[in-house]
């Protein structure tokens, strides 16, 4: 499995490109754009793009869709069954599909947004805006931190010390780092929550 990750200005986000080099095939997470460098990259690697996975329909994660589904036959998979106007296969939780010779898991972490996805390919988890490094994802209430920061706690930490995050913005980090230093995870995190929402993260 490689990965490469593709920073996009639009909404800071990361876009990440998950290849088999054995079946030369590829997928997507979290098509914020979709460019002529990414695209390059696809191509120059010989990769047949199948599939698209996206961790939840906010438009600075899903803004190349349109662009690379006028390129690319690929299925897109999420938790509703349109985004951006496309239809989607809707996943459930702990649901397990397979594409491009690898097997990706959905768990469901509501909280940031109520159809927050992250998926889970082998030691590696695409987090969206679930989990960053240090920090939750932004939510609108005290409510809403804490059903996220549980839902982490069951979904994400649950997993071995040395899987790696891969988050919507941000570095990557390790589910060990996050364990011991997210600050979101911190009971008296969610008191402080006000109704203001930052656009980006």
């Amino acid at each position: 499995m490689k990965i490469y990750q593709h920073y996009s200005l639009y909404g800071f986000s990361n876009v990440y490109l998950v290849g088999n080099d054995a079946t030369k095939e590829a997928f997507a997470v979290d098509p914020a754009e979709m460019n002529a460098a990414l695209l390059g990259h696809i191509e120059n690697n010989g990769y047949a793009l199948k599939s698209v996975f996206v961790t939840h329909n906010h438009n600075h994660h899903v803004r190349g869709l349109k662009t690379l589904l006028k390129i690319y036959d690929a299925q897109v998979f999420a938790a509703n069954a349109s985004v951006a106007g496309f239809p989607c296969r809707a996943l459930r939780d702990g649901e397990i599909v397979t594409t491009c010779g690898f097997e990706v898991e959905a768990l469901s972490v509501p909280g940031h947004s109520p159809d927050s996805l992250v998926f889970r390919v082998d030691g590696v988890l695409f987090t969206g805006d679930a989990i960053h490094a240090g920090l939750i994802g932004k939510t609108l209430s005290s409510y809403n931190a804490i059903t996220l920061a549980d839902r982490i706690k069951s979904k994400i930490l649950d997993q071995a010390d040395e899987c790696i995050i891969l988050p919507g913005h941000g570095p990557p980090s390790t589910v060990g780092t996050e364990r011991l230093y997210n600050v979101g995870l911190d009971p008296e995190y969610a008191k402080r929550i006000t109704d203001r929402y930052d656009f980006f993260v």
